[in-house]
């Protein structure tokens, strides 16, 4: 039975049989002490996980929908936009008139030219004329598809398509940071307890 007072989640027996295992492997030639992680390596790993994270921030993954784009659409049938002959100046003229909407942080994180909204601009209108729910169609390239997201069900038995408003991207990296962390500690704690030292003279 293990016990607090060795810090080890570890029995008896396991830990005596780690100990002689330490002591007469060779390890490669490496001699490896059965010390604790000094704190400030632990900091210093967590700070480059938070730093990792806040740098990619902008870069989490949600996806553009339909929906991100349905005003730009709408902006190029415009008469001032169709009277601008410059692609590049009508397009900033299209962004300009739809800052501040509902969307534009996710369309300041995937812009479009104007030869890109051309390409969907007749996808979306079918969609649009549809009476569709356009958050429930992903902008793929030059393809406008039906998203592969699979929510609950509606009351007619139609799956709600929609990317969850807590999955930016970084959810299963999260998830697997911590179950690896969890894992580490784990096979650590189940060590002996680090106030015992191996000599290494591999005579045990």
């Amino acid at each position: 039975m293990w016990s607090l007072e060795k810090f080890s989640l570890s029995n008896d027996q396991a830990n005596e049989s780690a100990r002689k295992l330490w002591e007469t492997e060779s390890l490669g030639g490496l001699t490896e002490d059965n010390n604790r992680l000094p704190v400030p390596v632990v900091v210093l790993l967590v700070l480059t996980i938070l730093t990792a994270f806040a740098v990619t921030f902008p870069l989490w993954g949600q996806r553009p929908t339909a929906a991100v784009y349905a005003a730009y659409v709408k902006s190029m049938d415009l008469p001032e936009i169709k009277a601008i002959s410059d692609d590049n100046v009508a397009m900033q003229k299209i962004v300009e008139m739809n800052k501040g909407s509902r969307y534009e942080a996710a369309l300041v994180r995937h812009p479009l030219t104007l030869n890109d909204l051309r390409i969907i601009k007749p996808q979306i209108e079918a969609l649009m004329a549809s009476g569709v729910d356009l958050e429930e169609y992903t902008v793929v390239g030059n393809t406008v598809t039906k998203a592969n997201f699979e929510g609950n069900f509606r009351p007619d038995g139609t799956r709600i398509r929609k990317q969850p408003w807590w999955d930016k991207g970084y959810f299963i990296d999260i998830f697997f940071i911590f179950f690896f962390f969890l894992g580490v500690v784990l096979v650590v704690k189940h060590l002996p307890a680090y106030a015992w030292q191996p000599d290494h003279h591999h005579d045990h």
